[in-house]
């Protein structure tokens, strides 16, 4: 059975635009493809037809893709956003703003299959507000959060609730999963920052943690070592901790002493 999806494609470059609604519209799950220059011009779409998934680029004169998707989240109906785009570096801006998926220019065929299935998936568990129009649903809440890591042609989405430590390499930042290693484009300091209030401890220049998987401290040769256990995949590790950090870890996993018991928190 089709989903028969109605789509909006927007790119203000003419060929891009037109070999994007192409290949939308010979997808067998997509009913209906409208089009759009820019971003007045996508929400003039909008405001017009039933919007199931917008397929946006990010650099677009007037206002940007993810300015425009961050318009989009204040609508009472918000269609799936989907960033197709030949910048790598937007990734986090974009799911940040609650997009769906982040297609690379060229579009790859099992890239957008898995784009629009992604779409499917979305609508068809798309929960009835429980008061008509008043309801709103909290697309915010960072205990959704998840990173884009590009794997072999694929976007992996990454919750940050798989993630037991991050290490930092250069300008990237390598996350240590229960499903394993994933290197993403994203400053160490960076996730310091945006998980620091869900969890997470810088303990050194390389190494942020999930306190939830701490197990223990221990001090060898005059240096600090903090021991995660198993994570998934991921066996258990010891890593270093800075004097500089060391305090501050103290003084969290002492006023949390029950992290290990919280929902996702135990050994099963």
């Amino acid at each position: 059975m089709t989903a028969n999806l109605t789509v909006l494609a927007v790119d203000d470059e003419a060929p891009a635009l037109d070999e994007l609604a192409y290949l939308l519209g010979d997808h067998p799950d997509i009913g209906t493809v409208y089009t759009a220059g820019d971003a007045t011009s996508a929400l003039r779409e909008l405001n017009q037809h039933d919007i199931d998934a917008v397929f946006l680029d990010i650099n677009m004169p007037g206002l940007s893709g993810i300015e425009l998707a961050g318009v989009l989240r204040n609508f009472a109906s918000r269609p799936a956003v989907v960033f197709v785009t030949a910048h790598d570096d937007k990734a986090v801006a974009a799911f940040d703003v609650g997009a769906l998926d982040y297609l690379l220019k060229p579009i790859r065929q099992n890239r957008l299959d898995e784009a629009v299935r992604r779409v499917v998936l979305a609508r068809a568990n798309e929960p009835e507000p429980a008061n008509g129009a008043d309801a709103v649903t909290d697309t915010t809440d960072s205990d959704s959060d998840v990173i884009p890591a590009e794997l072999g042609g694929i976007t992996h989405l990454v919750p940050r609730d798989s993630i037991g430590w991050v290490e930092a390499e250069g300008d990237y930042a390598r996350l240590h999963s229960a499903t394993g290693s994933h290197l993403v484009r994203i400053p160490l300091s960076v996730l310091e920052t945006r998980w620091r209030d869900r969890g997470f401890q810088r303990i050194h220049r390389s190494y942020l943690v999930s306190l939830r998987l701490v197990t223990g401290l221990r001090t060898a040769d005059g240096a600090m070592l903090v021991r995660l256990r198993p994570n998934g995949d991921s066996p258990a590790v010891e890593l270093p901790v800075s004097r500089r950090q060391a305090r501050e870890l103290r003084d969290r996993l002492v006023r949390d002493p029950m992290r290990n018991l919280k929902p996702g928190g135990t050994d099963d």
